[in-house]
């Protein structure tokens, strides 16, 4: 009889973690089958989807209030197919907020269940660790020092590395970018990663055109290249109609990391981006910006030292972060000058950059794909 496995992904990043998992999952088990609900990536690895997943995909209470209504209907949906179904095992990939509440929902069912990619509770209102008792029976944690904080809670947590180690961001070709845009040699690519939802953009677009005016007039030979979704590409076209200089705006993954090969400095939002960037070896500063009362709010919850992934990955300031009041266009342009015009900072930088990667692997220095799968294969057995 064929086992079956029942993954939820909820947004982009989960459909590309659920894609990987289940070629890894075939590649050390041939005698699997794969249900559940996913995007086109895990569509390609040929299971269909039990509703489009985009239903899912909501950020923020602004949005999520207005879809409650289907939300519900989503989750009894899902609910109920898995019951039907009596899969093997349940992987509920990211989304906390809907896959929390599969989780709960199943818990009483004898269905094991694994929930890949660690609530971050560790980083800010570390008192909601005490939900998650009983909800799975396996925790797949993405950063080597996650286990030991959900280890005391009896979470069953396991390190299966960092998915970026397989997103090719350290393949980048920088004579490619260069060569497709037609820059010249002399050309300095600036990456800017202003985020991916709308209200981060609205934020920090503006600051990021004051910062190439100052930088204009230092003379530096910058070509600012902005990387975000395609979602994003008519606001971005929008704000950036009056920056001194046209920015290239590019959207393809290989595009992508075709510019990190190819920059001399990026500007990112705090996130996965930074380690993207680390991957590529591309020196950086890390932005961000809220409103007044998040922000406010946030101080109050926060519990770690550091906004930046590669920073608290590296236990330091390894890149300079200029957040909130902090992140101001002389700030970021003098930030960037004098990362520009310091070899050896650059250097500090790539050379930490090395420990930071290192610290991604999973003891077995497997592909964290296989090595989740292995972790989930151990509960079929």
């Amino acid at each position: 009889m064929r086992s079956l496995i029942y993954l939820v992904a909820g947004e982009a990043s989960g459909d590309v973690l659920g894609a990987r998992l289940i070629a890894a999952m075939r590649r050390a088990d041939r005698g699997l089958e794969f249900a559940g609900i996913g995007g086109e990536r895990m569509a390609e690895q040929g299971m269909a989807s039990l509703f489009p997943m985009q239903d899912l995909t909501v950020m923020g209470l602004a949005e999520v209030l207005p879809r409650l209504r289907l939300l519900r209907a989503r989750l009894d949906e899902t609910v109920e197919d898995i019951l039907r179904r009596r899969p093997a095992v349940v992987v509920t990939i990211d989304s906390p907020g809907f896959c929390t509440r599969v989780l709960r929902r199943i818990a009483e069912q004898g269905i094991r269940r694994v929930h890949y990619v660690a609530p971050q509770v560790w980083a800010w209102r570390a008192g909601r660790v005490r939900h998650f008792p009983g909800l799975w029976d396996k925790l797949l944690c993405l950063l080597s020092f996650e286990p030991e904080f959900f280890a005391p809670y009896g979470l069953a947590p396991v390190f299966v590395g960092h998915p970026v180690l397989e997103s090719g961001a350290d393949q980048g070709n920088s004579e490619r970018f260069r060569a497709k845009y037609g820059l010249p040699a002399t050309a300095r690519p600036m990456v800017l990663m202003p985020g991916s939802r709308r209200g981060e953009i609205s934020r920090l677009m503006p600051i990021y055109g004051e910062v190439m005016r100052r930088l204009t007039d230092k003379r530096l030979d910058l070509v600012p290249v902005l990387a975000a979704a395609p979602a994003m590409l008519a606001q971005l076209e929008e704000a950036s109609v009056s920056w001194p200089i046209k920015p290239l705006i590019i959207t393809g993954i290989a595009d992508r990391y075709d510019a990190f090969a190819a920059a001399a400095v990026a500007l990112t939002k705090s996130g996965t981006a930074t380690l993207e960037l680390a991957m590529a070896g591309t020196p950086m500063g890390v932005t961000y910006r809220v409103n007044a009362l998040t922000a406010m709010i946030a101080r109050r919850m926060v519990t770690v030292q550091h906004a930046a992934l590669v920073n608290l990955l590296f236990g330091g300031e390894l890149v300079p972060e200029l957040i909130q009041g902090h992140c101001s266009p002389d700030r970021l342009a003098n930030m960037v000058a004098g990362l520009l015009n310091d070899p050896a900072a650059q250097d500090r930088q790539i050379a930490g950059f090395a420990q930071v990667r290192a610290s991604l692997w999973p003891k077995s220095h497997a592909l964290p794909s296989d090595e989740a799968a292995t972790a989930i294969l151990e509960l079929l057995n």
